[in-house]
């Protein structure tokens, strides 16, 4: 993989392009990682793109891609390297080698054969907690029908609060809610739960697509700074 700039935004990849636009003025790598977003989680069907079963698409194919075409393979590669939530994966087509590139979770559309890691209630990964975060504008609705999946195939949790250690994903870092998830508990009524290859945390709820407010633990307010404890029952 490609030695990545030092974090600062201002040095251009060899082949001579900075990584900062004129749109706006957003970062031209930042542009780079939500246009991956969308075309690995959501869109890959609206852009015309082939994705295998297990969510790898071939770089090849992306670059050639008209909303790509400005951009490099090394530009790629420095946007996977550096994305601070590690949302994406590269590797060598095991059968021709050729790189493919794919999004670790957060996906809307199905992905049959995504690599996630089951959950084991008593099993050593399995946290006793686990943390969604959310918006104070929807905490009356979350109270009443608890959280929802909505258009994605899975919830989203992390093993903790953005800043702790170890904590890479999982939650906005704008949220101002922190729900609490009783793991252990969810799991004993039969809720599965998956590791992502990044580390977050991922349940597709019930039946309904939902993990019901018996499940919450405990609330809190993340935002001002002095947080407040809000009761789930």
């Amino acid at each position: 993989m490609a030695q990545c700039g030092d974090g600062r935004g201002g040095r251009g990849g060899r082949g001579g392009r900075g990584r900062r636009g004129n749109r706006g003025g957003e970062d031209r790598d930042v542009r780079l990682s939500k246009s991956m977003s969308y075309a690995l989680r959501h869109g890959i069907h609206d852009l015309g793109l082939q994705m295998g079963s297990d969510g790898f698409l071939f770089v090849e194919e992306l670059l050639a891609h008209p909303q790509f075409r400005s951009y490099s393979l090394e530009d790629i590669e420095r946007v996977v390297a550096t994305n601070d939530k590690q949302r994406f994966k590269l590797r060598h087509h095991p059968e021709d080698g050729r790189l493919q590139i794919q999004a670790c979770q957060g996906h809307s559309i199905q992905v049959l054969d995504l690599e996630l890691k089951p959950v084991l209630a008593g099993s050593a990964d399995c946290p006793a907690e686990a943390v969604h975060g959310s918006y104070m504008r929807n905490w009356s609705s979350i109270q009443q029908q608890g959280l929802s999946r909505m258009k994605r195939t899975h919830i989203h949790l992390a093993p903790g609060l953005p800043g702790e250690d170890g904590i890479i994903s999982g939650m906005r870092k704008d949220c101002d809610l922190a729900l609490y998830i009783d793991v252990p508990r969810a799991l004993a009524d039969g809720i599965e739960f998956f590791w992502s290859e990044n580390c977050v945390l991922l349940t597709a709820g019930n039946a309904e697509g939902k993990l019901l407010p018996k499940y919450f633990s405990r609330a809190l307010r993340l935002r001002p700074t002095s947080k407040k404890s809000y009761r789930t029952e």
